[in-house]
């Protein structure tokens, strides 16, 4: 009796035994396929976020940029926005709002164009004129119809920028050396966010960039080093640079 007790306890351990060392490499072999298909899911998974964020746009996007003093800047904000219908009705859409870093009321506006003839003709109409008057412009608005070639769309919303418009020989020439820079620039605190020129004349160029060191980006712009990239790009004369925050984008 102990003896059929003893050997049937025996069976039992065995099956056990049997049964776990069957689930166990049952488990093995499904938990190596389930890695490499974690494996295969998350190189691919990675290879898709990496498209979805890439941020650089080098196809060219037509662009209205409006600089002006206002004299209360929530006040005209909301002037401003309540005549997004005039703009919306010829095609303009609201892109960016910039504010001055020394002056805060100087606004730098950004839109895109559906039709930059039919964006033209509306920066003459006199209706913009009253409107613009009446939400608290102050002096002659700066208008340029502008043709981005480049353009860095990732969001660092704390950084000042500087907007730089000058002339050049000629765009080749001067993009060539530009490119040739870039890392002078960041070595420099300096990140490029939008380059593109006039619409009608490649040769006014106006170039967007970040400042993520204010001290290196200052000194750089006053740099021997600099005055002799603009040479070698064919840069006419001395740039007009505008600092400012972005305040608002749509």
């Amino acid at each position: 009796m102990k003896q059929s007790k003893f050997t049937c306890m025996l069976f039992c351990a065995a099956m056990v035994f049997i049964f776990s060392s069957c689930g166990g490499n049952g488990d093995g072999n499904n938990a190596g396929k389930d890695s490499s298909t974690a494996t295969t899911d998350t190189a691919a998974k990675t290879a898709e976020v990496a498209a979805a964020v890439n941020t650089i746009i080098d196809k060219p996007v037509n662009m209205v940029v409006i600089t002006h003093k206002v004299a209360n800047y929530a006040k005209w904000l909301i002037g401003y926005e309540a005549h997004d219908s005039a703009r919306l009705a010829n095609g303009l859409h609201n892109y960016v709002i910039g504010r001055g870093t020394k002056d805060t009321n100087m606004v730098m506006v950004v839109l895109k164009p559906e039709d930059m003839n039919k964006a033209k003709a509306f920066a003459k109409d006199p209706g913009l004129k009253k409107a613009m008057q009446k939400g608290g412009v102050t002096g002659n608005p700066t208008i340029t119809f502008l043709v981005s070639t480049w353009q860095d769309t990732v969001k660092i919303n704390t950084v000042m920028r500087s907007r730089t418009m000058f002339t050049v020989k000629d765009w080749d020439a001067w993009i060539k050396a530009f490119i040739e820079g870039r890392q002078e620039r960041l070595d420099n605190g300096i990140t490029d966010r939008v380059i593109g020129h006039d619409i009608d004349d490649n040769k006014k160029v106006s170039l967007v960039t970040a400042v993520t060191d204010t001290a290196k980006a200052f000194a750089y712009y006053k740099s021997d080093a600099l005055k002799k990239r603009r040479a070698e790009g064919g840069v006419i004369g001395e740039p007009v640079r505008f600092l400012f925050y972005v305040v608002k984008r749509y």
